[in-house]
């Protein structure tokens, strides 16, 4: 019983820490393609890179700005392996509303990949590994 009562307690805990949840924020779920002209699909769980790229959502860390996923097993490279994306909202550059970095892309697990250097935010145009964010607008389909 009483463990029941503590699994309890730390599922209730667990959906109010605003510093992790299972859900996207709105602002990144649906169809949007980058300043590359690559298309992506995104929701609670998954990312998808066109043409043949997927991300497993393991975690969003809304506090801190960043996913953590599991690559695909059939991607084209690092099958199998994880993923930080590090993402921010921009203003006043319209169309473009938010960015992303892929800060890790082959972590052995989802807790190297999150503990790995964080993004520059506060450089977006050279805050992602020397390189800029790549910048994200949403499409109509």
């Amino acid at each position: 019983m009483v463990s029941l009562y503590i699994s309890i307690l730390l599922s209730f805990v667990g959906m109010f820490n605003p510093q992790q949840q299972n859900s996207a924020p709105e602002l990144f779920k649906g169809t949007f393609v980058d300043d590359y002209g690559i298309k992506y699909t995104i929701n609670d769980t998954l990312w998808v890179q066109q043409p043949r790229s997927k991300y497993h959502i393991i975690k969003w860390n809304v506090k801190d700005q960043y996913i953590v996923a599991r690559n695909d097993d059939k991607n084209p490279g690092e099958g199998g392996l994880y993923t930080r994306i590090d993402y921010m909202q921009f203003s006043n550059i319209e169309p473009w509303k938010w960015g992303f970095c892929l800060s890790v892309y082959d972590a052995k697990t989802d807790a190297i990949a999150e503990a790995t250097a964080k993004a520059d935010r506060q450089n977006p145009k050279k805050g992602c590994g020397g390189f800029p964010f790549s910048r994200m607008k949403r499409t109509s389909n």
